[in-house]
């Protein structure tokens, strides 16, 4: 019975986190990219695009340990679906936060110091722990899947063509 209640009281926690993760959305960030750790494209196989720290100190307080999802673009190039981790990455132990976007587009050569637009709309899940880099990859497959899919819908959508990318 106890374990119950816990369940409903974790439960009803996460639906507190969710509430205030979404009333900060949606988050606008805009820098260059900088080197991040280095295994997004070679040992994950996604890669992604890192922010500075200045840019990271301007996310709320809020929108941390979770996946989102949104738009991006590099420099003056088109927008595109992105997924983004935000948080400490558990299955590295990182030590500092991080903004990894994955911008769901193939692009030639490296980033770096390209200017990084996004727009995070949405809250996807949780960050969590892998027993394995397979587990992770697949969770990462799936919470792009998802990120495009909640793109689509009329209320995300929207963002794709926001003013933000014009400036």
């Amino acid at each position: 019975d106890s374990l119950l209640q816990e369940i409903g009281v974790n439960e009803s926690k996460m639906n507190i986190a969710i509430k205030e993760i979404e009333a900060r959305l949606p988050h606008y960030a805009k820098g260059p990219i900088v080197k991040g750790f280095g295994r997004g494209s070679s040992e994950l196989g996604f890669p992604t695009a890192n922010f500075s720290e200045d840019v990271i100190e301007k996310l709320p307080q809020e929108l941390v340990g979770g996946i989102y999802f949104g738009f991006g673009k590099v420099d003056d190039g088109p927008v595109h679906d992105m997924v983004m981790s935000v948080g400490w990455n558990p299955f590295y132990k990182n030590e500092k936060r991080a903004m990894e976007t994955h911008i769901i587009h193939k692009y030639d050569g490296d980033l770096y110091g390209k200017m990084l637009s996004v727009i995070m709309v949405g809250f996807l899940r949780a960050e969590a722990n892998y027993d394995s880099l397979e587990k992770l990859v697949e969770a990462i497959e799936s919470d792009i899947k998802n990120g495009q899919k909640h793109n689509l819908e009329e209320k995300f959508a929207t963002f794709k063509t926001d003013q933000f990318f014009c400036s």
